[in-house]
C-alpha cells in the first residue's frame, strides 16, 4: 500500500470484465429485479462501448429469480432446487440483459460456465475461444456459472472467482466487482467505527488477507474473502481489479468520477502474465518441428499454422501443452489446438485443406498467437 498512491482511470482500460452479485440485481424482499438500477448499469456500458472498450459481464441472479418463480423457500436449497432455480432464472435473467442492452443496440450472448470450463484446458480453450468472437463482434457476454448442472463439488459457488478466472482467460486488462461495500477495510465498518478504508493495494500480503469480512447479504455468496481471493487470480494473470460500491445508480460512472472504491494494481499485464505461464508452468506433453517460414512468423507475432510443422512427436490431446522446435532447438512453447493424431495428419498442410483431411472445418491454426510464448531462436 502507498500513503499517495496512483489511482488509475477507467477510461485508460480496453478490456473490462463487470461482475454483478444477485444483491444488487434482485429486490431481496420480493425477488424481482431493480430494473431501473439495471437500466443505469447498462447506460455505462454503453457509454464505454462507445468508446470503443470491451465490456464482459459475470451476472449472479439467476438462482435469487428462478426461486422467487418456482416460490420455493428462503434460506438453504437442497441441491436440486438449487439447479431447477437456477433453470428457470437464467431465462429471465438472459432477457432482462438481452432487453435492456438492446435499448443500445447491443447485442448480449449468454455463457454458463463451470469450475471444469476454466480448469481443464481443452475446455479452458473452447469458452475462451467464444468469448473472445462474441467480444470482436461487438457483443457483450453476459457470463454465469451453470448452476444447473454443477454440483457442490464442482462448482465456484460465488461469481466473484468465476469473474477473476474469466477475465484472466479473455486477457481482460480490468475487473471491475461491484459490491453492497465501496471497497477494502482494515476490518469491516458495521462492527468497527475505527475501520480505515484501503484505496489502493499494491500488493496481496497476508495483512491484507486478514481484514477480509463475511458476506452481510442472503442471496450474495461472495463476501469480501472471496472478493480478496479474486483478487489473487486477477493480478497474478496481469489484470487489474476494483472493488466498488454497486448500490447507487450508474456504477461505473461512479467510479470515473472519483468515487471511493479500492484498486488492486498489478505490475504485469495480462499478454506478458499469459506468455511467462505459457513459457515456465506447463509440462509439455510432446513436440512441434517447424520450418524457417514458421520460426519467421512467430518472431513476427503470428500463429503457427499447419503448413509450418514438418514434423510431430509425443501423445497429445487439443489444449495441452507442446515444444515447438526449430532445427532441434526448442523456440517456443503453445497449447495446441489438435491432438497428436490430427496434428500429423494435417502437418505441413494448408489451412484450407483441413475439413478435407479430418472430415471437420477444425481451426485455422495448430497453435493460436494467443496461446504462443516465443522463448528462443
Amino acid at each position: 500500500m502507498s500513503e499517495h498512491p496512483h489511482i488509475p482511470k477507467l477510461e485508460s482500460f480496453h478490456r473490462i470484465v463487470v461482475k454483478i452479485g444477485s444483491a444488487l440485481l434482485v429486490d431481496q424482499n420480493r425477488g424481482r429485479l431493480k430494473h431501473a438500477w439495471l437500466a443505469s448499469l447498462v447506460e455505462d456500458i454503453a457509454e464505454l462501448m462507445g468508446g470503443k472498450r470491451e465490456v464482459i459481464v459475470v451476472s449472479s441472479g439467476a438462482v435469487a429469480l428462478g426461486r422467487t418463480t418456482l416460490k420455493l423457500p428462503k434460506g438453504s436449497l437442497k441441491l436440486e432446487e438449487h439447479q431447477a432455480a437456477a433453470a428457470v432464472g437464467q431465462i429471465f435473467l438472459a432477457r432482462f440483459w438481452s432487453e435492456s442492452l438492446a435499448h443500445h443496440d447491443i447485442t448480449s450472448g449468454q455463457v454458463l460456465l463451470t469450475l471444469q470450463d476454466t480448469e481443464e484446458r481443452r475446455r479452458y480453450l473452447n469458452a475462451r475461444a467464444t468469448v473472445s468472437r462474441l467480444v470482436e463482434l461487438g457483443c457483450v457476454p453476459v457470463i454465469n456459472e451453470n448452476d444447473t448442472v454443477a454440483t457442490n463439488e464442482i462448482r465456484y459457488g460465488d461469481n466473484d472467482r468465476l469473474a477473476a478466472r474469466v477475465a484472466t482467460m479473455i486477457g481482460a486488462d480490468l475487473l471491475v466487482l461491484f459490491s453492497d461495500i465501496d471497497g477494502l477495510y482494515t476490518a469491516p465498518p458495521h462492527l468497527d467505527p475505527t475501520a480505515r478504508h484501503i484505496p489502493v493495494v499494491e500488493k496481496i500480503t497476508p495483512d491484507i488477507e486478514a481484514m477480509a469480512g463475511d458476506a452481510a447479504s442472503e442471496l450474495s455468496r461472495g463476501g469480501m474473502r472471496t472478493k480478496i481471493d479474486a483478487a489473487k487470480i486477477a493480478v497474478s494473470g496481469g489484470t487489474h481489479m476494483v472493488i466498488a460500491d454497486g448500490r447507487i445508480k450508474n456504477p461505473l460512472k461512479a467510479i470515473r468520477s472519483g468515487a471511493r472504491c479500492s484498486w488492486f494494481l498489478t505490475s504485469s499485464n495480462p499478454v506478458t502474465a499469459r506468455k511467462a505461464w505459457l513459457a515456465g508452468a506447463l509440462e509439455p506433453r510432446g513436440t512441434l518441428d517447424i520450418d524457417a517460414g514458421a520460426l519467421k512468423a512467430l518472431h513476427s507475432g503470428k500463429s503457427l499454422l499447419p503448413v509450418g510443422v514438418k514434423g510431430v512427436t509425443g501423445g497429445f490431446t487439443r489444449g495441452d501443452a507442446v515444444d515447438i522446435r526449430h532445427n532441434g532447438i526448442v523456440v517456443a512453447h503453445g497449447l495446441v489446438a489438435y491432438n497428436s493424431d490430427e496434428a500429423r495428419a494435417i502437418a505441413g498442410r494448408a489451412s484450407g485443406d483441413i475439413e478435407g483431411i479430418l472430415g471437420y472445418p477444425g481451426r485455422s491454426e495448430m497453435v493460436h498467437r494467443d496461446d504462443l510464448a516465443v522463448v528462443s531462436g
